[in-house]
């Protein structure tokens, strides 16, 4: 990494400057560009040597898949499968794609993403915009069918987080995500439900145990018809009480769930700098350093009371190798970087996994 641009004081130079723009306009911006690039075979070799560490002892076998390595990007960074050959070359082990939706929608008014950089922190009320269900899965199936034509050898795995639609009500919430299940089947290695996002007027309503159960038996149902079943994982959110967690665990052991995400964005504006508080006042979920310790709770709440029966992928306030053994160690099984991944910098796999 010595004299790369990508280093961290490089990084940090860049951040500064892409900062100054708005915060999704410069996302779309970088990752286009990323893109441009990696069209150029040289070009996407020498960021390949940059940032994949090739290591089998940061492999995993979970879910019955085989994960090259722990360190994935969550759900919201990449929601409509567009950069998943970009992603994979910086390093991840898995992308998780989405939320998706089974009809496109633009998701809620801008601005509605929001920087606090002084609490290493991000704002969101992003509101599942998406293509659709029916554009990214022919997206998927044209990326794989790509991959099977230049022989690519290794899995790249590839989880489909799945939502409602906005306008779409509770009691039918149910065939929203029977949907983007169906049309998903055969394109993403694994699923999870996502009913714990902030933006997404009463969607958190569906994390109550029946209005849950619900949707997850009917989804396990046709699960099970299939040959070969996929893995089905809820994210739940990290404002949850302890008796919703026990019902959460209840659930899952209940319908046999292949894990949990720990944990979606945060209401709570707890701990925030007064520098942020004009940002913080903004509707939306929080992420980042703000989240790291109700995240990790969370996980080693569910870790001991399951006594580790129940696979956990940590999600919350992971920046760097500490960050991640932090998670490692409370109980989970796999990681996943998004607000992280903002202010780190591209190099944040390689870093994470060297350092742990």
């Amino acid at each position: 990494m010595n004299g790369s641009i990508f280093a961290t004081p490089m990084y940090t130079l860049l951040r500064n400057i892409l900062f100054l723009f708005p915060t999704e306009n410069i996302h779309h911006f970088s990752m286009n560009g990323l893109k441009m690039a990696c069209k150029i075979s040289f070009i996407r070799k020498i960021i390949t040597s940059l940032f994949i560490l090739q290591d089998s002892r940061f492999e995993k076998e979970l879910f019955g898949l085989h994960f090259r390595n722990i360190v994935g990007l969550g759900a919201g960074f990449d929601k409509n499968a567009l950069y998943l050959t970009e992603l994979e070359t910086l390093g991840f082990g898995f992308v998780e794609i989405g939320t998706v939706t089974p009809l496109p929608q633009p998701g809620n008014d801008k601005p509605r993403l929001f920087r606090l950089p002084k609490d290493h922190a991000l704002i969101n009320r992003m509101g599942f915009n998406n293509d659709g269900v029916k554009i990214i899965a022919k997206r998927l199936q044209e990326w794989r069918n790509s991959r099977q034509s230049a022989a690519h050898h290794s899995q790249f795995i590839v989880g489909g987080n799945i939502g409602k639609n906005k306008l779409t009500p509770n009691e039918e919430a149910w065939k929203d995500y029977e949907t983007c299940f169906r049309e998903l089947f055969d394109c993403v290695d694994y699923f999870v439900v996502n009913v714990s996002s902030p933006n997404t007027p009463g969607l958190r309503e569906l994390q109550e145990k029946e209005a849950l159960r619900k949707i997850l038996s009917h989804l396990q149902h046709i699960n099970r018809e299939k040959k070969l079943p996929k893995p089905l994982l809820l994210k739940i959110a990290p404002d949850l009480t302890t008796s919703q967690i026990d019902d959460v665990i209840s659930l899952a052991r209940e319908i046999k769930l292949d894990g949990l995400v720990a944990t979606n964005t945060t209401i709570s504006r707890e701990g925030l700098s007064p520098e942020s508080a004009a940002a913080g006042q903004q509707a939306g979920g929080l992420s980042g350093a703000p989240l790291k310790s109700r995240s990790t709770d969370i996980i080693k709440y569910i870790h001991e009371k399951t006594n580790g029966t129940i696979p956990i992928i940590a999600s919350g306030g992971i920046f760097n190798a500490d960050d991640a053994k932090e998670k490692l160690n409370a109980g989970a099984s796999l990681l996943q970087v998004w607000t992280g991944f903002i202010y780190e910098g591209p190099a944040i796999v390689k870093k994470i996994l060297k350092g742990i």
